[in-house]
């Protein structure tokens, strides 16, 4: 597609990185406005969003050369290019909710209903950052013949070029434009704290390790038989957000007895 969005001059705007910019802010801003509604401090929320994004920068990059040690033996300088793709968001979800965690810790905030607050925005920076993806070629789709596929023409995609090609990336930006509708939905209708946060993590975790089935990028060696280290993970914490919606509703039903 447009790995280059623009240049001017010297200077090169990568349609990767500049929609993963306009995630971030617009998530920010959302969660600022969010914080506001719930009547918690949107100072706080900022400080905290400055945190996550260092964690998860870290965390997804960290997580993708642990996945493939071999990427980076034949290049170390690899690691830093990160033009070339390689961030796993499931490394840096799990680094950010560590994060997160200990933050909210030493400075008194409440958990789960901070959780709520940032979920949604969370969404949306996805939803944003999986259009650069697929500007860029990376994360792309298996072959198809489907009358949506796509072909990649420019020399510098990342996707191999010439061959029709599942929309894979289209098929997650949509999936978490989709989640975020439904965040908001809930958020007017929510039972408990925690609620939003855990229903988002479930719904990615689900959604996400079936999209896996239609990429066709590098991935590293399955695990558990079939599945991907993706699929895995996107399983387990599918596993964990059900089990904690469950267990955060009947405390909150207990409260009320």
């Amino acid at each position: 597609m447009y790995p280059v969005l623009f240049k001017i001059g010297k200077f090169t705007i990568l349609s990767y990185s500049f929609f993963i910019a306009i995630g971030l802010i617009w998530g920010i801003l959302l969660a600022r406005k969010e914080a506001k509604r719930a009547g918690e401090d949107p100072e706080k929320i900022m400080d905290l969003c400055f945190y996550l994004l260092i964690a998860a920068a870290v965390g997804s990059r960290v997580f993708y050369v642990a996945v493939n040690p071999g990427i980076f033996f034949q290049d170390p300088w690899e690691i830093i290019r990160i033009q070339n793709g390689g961030l796993v968001f499931y490394g840096g979800f799990i680094a950010a909710m560590i994060t997160g965690l200990a933050y909210m810790k030493s400075t008194g905030m409440p958990l789960w209903k901070t959780a709520d607050i940032i979920a949604p925005s969370i969404a949306m920076g996805q939803f944003m950052g999986m259009l650069g993806c697929f500007l860029a070629g990376c994360c792309y789709g298996k072959r198809s013949d489907l009358a949506w596929a796509v072909t990649f023409t420019n020399p510098d995609s990342l996707a191999p070029t010439g061959i029709s090609l599942h929309p894979v990336q289209l098929y997650y930006s949509f999936n978490y434009l989709i989640i975020y509708g439904i965040l908001l939905f809930l958020r007017r209708h929510k039972k408990f704290d925690g609620q939003l946060f855990w229903v988002y993590v479930l719904l990615f975790g689900i959604t996400f390790s079936i999209i896996e089935i239609f990429r066709d990028d590098f991935k590293s060696n399955s695990i558990l038989g079939a599945l991907s280290v993706s699929q895995t993970v996107g399983t387990g914490l599918a596993m964990i957000a059900a089990v904690m919606i469950l267990l955060l509703r009947e405390s909150t039903k207990k409260k009320i007895r």
